[in-house]
């Protein structure tokens, strides 16, 4: 009940931040998310192509537990990722509060389960960041700290990044549970780096252990493969 408490209290406070507190709105922002969505960059700070473009890596990496995750939840978890593809974090915090804990993966993959629980996906995913991050930092820092000062897009686009680097080690632990995975020095490497840490996660970590539940007359037997 703490966790879900204090998820739920998270989702509230970084929303009455996003629409309270954080920088106004600017005129062109429209025209900025348009540009940076259909690919014209000109006159745009690599390092807002970069994080704008990072934000669209994130969902996925998520994805790649959270599906998985939400076979054994009452509620759907492919909603809250599907939404995160356009709200980042401020979807998933509601799902975090309301999951439950969930250690064992019932049932069989599907083809989107097996892409997603793919050391591939996560190698495709790393380099994809890689290239982000070295684009990025030919931009201008200056630049980019003046625009998230004054700029509410710029703004809550990077609150949302670094929400996103902290809240995933709250999947984790159940993740590495189903896989038959206890390697604790991990863990502390996965939560401590942004973005490549989950990253390097979804490179190494073995597929999830199915549970396939037969049901005999008047005996239910589950079998683990």
């Amino acid at each position: 009940m703490v966790r879900k408490i204090t998820f739920g209290l998270i989702w509230i406070g970084v929303l009455a931040y996003a629409f309270l507190l954080a920088p106004p709105e600017q005129p062109g922002t429209f025209e900025l998310i348009k540009n940076l969505s259909i690919g014209q960059w000109e006159g745009i700070n690599p390092l807002v192509i970069a994080l704008f473009n990072i934000m669209g890596i994130w969902p996925l990496i998520y994805s790649a537990v959270v599906f998985i995750d939400g076979k054994g939840q009452k509620i759907p978890a492919w909603l809250f990722a599907t939404v995160s593809f356009g709200v980042g974090a401020f979807a998933l915090l509601p799902y975090l509060a309301l999951r439950e804990p969930n250690q064992q993966f019932i049932g069989k993959k599907n083809a989107l389960l097996k892409l997603l629980d793919s050391r591939v996906t996560g190698f495709v995913l790393t380099i994809a960041s890689v290239i982000l991050v070295a684009f990025g930092l030919q931009g201008d820092w200056g630049n980019f700290v003046q625009q998230w000062q004054t700029n509410r897009f710029i703004h809550v686009m990077s609150l949302d990044f670094c929400l996103l680097c902290l809240l995933f080690s709250a999947l984790i632990t159940d993740d590495m549970a189903r896989r038959g995975w206890k390697d604790l020095q991990l863990f502390r490497l996965i939560a401590l780096i942004p973005l490549f840490g989950p990253l390097i996660y979804l490179c190494v970590r073995p597929p999830v252990l199915e549970v396939v539940q037969e049901t005999i007359p008047n005996q239910e037997q589950t079998i683990t493969k």
